[in-house]
């Protein structure tokens, strides 16, 4: 049988959620506490890489199990005993066809900006104390939709198959002094995110115009953009999946 498991982490401690020799992350602590919980090994398999420092409000990974498991208990369970910096919302079975990876759709993130300083928010928003214009960060972002190809904003040297991507919303918000920048896609290349809100912050300093923003993207040279923002503004807010309702 297979089970979801919805959860929710802060980043800041982790080198990102994927397993790693000599590093802690997510998916390593997860992992090790279910398999204890479960009285074996068990294998868990996440719905994609989040960098070293990058939060997740919405994350599921799956594990499989030949035996019926009481979802609510192992829930209860397992919240008892990770570190505070994470939650498990719910335990879930689906079909043993759900991937957590593969079946996804779409996934949804955020960055967030601070234009003050934010004791509340200093290890969860960039800041910067500059003056942007919201209005030309939005215009360029709306050119994304023109593209699929974005070497430009890809991790150098990844291996990725390929650096396509649909990008079905991507909108800056203004909230007081906190700026976000949300963005969906049915996938995501390494630092893509990243490296978009450091081209576009440019724009919004004046630096770069919009159609120079156009030019980047058209280059398909990641030399061409502006540099990857720090990871702890970046989070994943969402993940659609076919045919399973969450």
């Amino acid at each position: 049988m297979r089970y979801f498991i919805e959860l929710a982490y802060n980043g800041q401690a982790y080198h990102g959620w994927q397993i790693q020799p000599n590093a802690t992350s997510v998916q390593a602590v997860l992992q090790d506490t279910i398999g204890v919980l479960l009285k074996k090994p068990t294998e868990l398999v996440g719905a994609g890489r989040t960098d070293t420092g990058v939060h997740a409000k919405y994350y599921m990974a799956h594990f499989d199990s030949e035996s019926e498991i009481d979802t609510q208990n192992l829930t209860f369970k397992l919240n008892r005993i990770i570190p505070f910096d994470m939650v498990v919302f719910r335990v879930f079975p689906v079909p043993d066809s759900i991937h957590a990876r593969f079946s996804a759709i779409s996934r949804t993130y955020q960055y967030h900006i601070v234009s003050r300083k934010d004791p509340f928010l200093n290890q969860l928003a960039w800041f910067v104390p500059h003056t942007l214009n919201v209005d030309e960060m939005n215009a360029a972002t709306s050119i994304l939709f023109e593209y699929n190809d974005f070497t430009s904003f890809a991790k150098l040297h990844s291996d990725a198959k390929t650096n396509n991507c649909k990008i079905m919303l991507a909108h800056w918000e203004q909230l007081n002094h906190q700026l976000i920048f949300h963005i969906e896609a049915d996938r995501f290349l390494r630092n893509m995110v990243r490296a978009i809100v450091g081209t576009l912050v440019e724009v919004g300093k004046g630096k770069l115009t919009v159609e120079d923003f156009r030019s980047i993207i058209e280059s398909k040279n990641r030399c061409a953009a502006g540099q990857s923002v720090p990871a702890h503004g970046l989070f994943l807010t969402n993940i659609l999946y076919t045919n399973i309702e969450i």
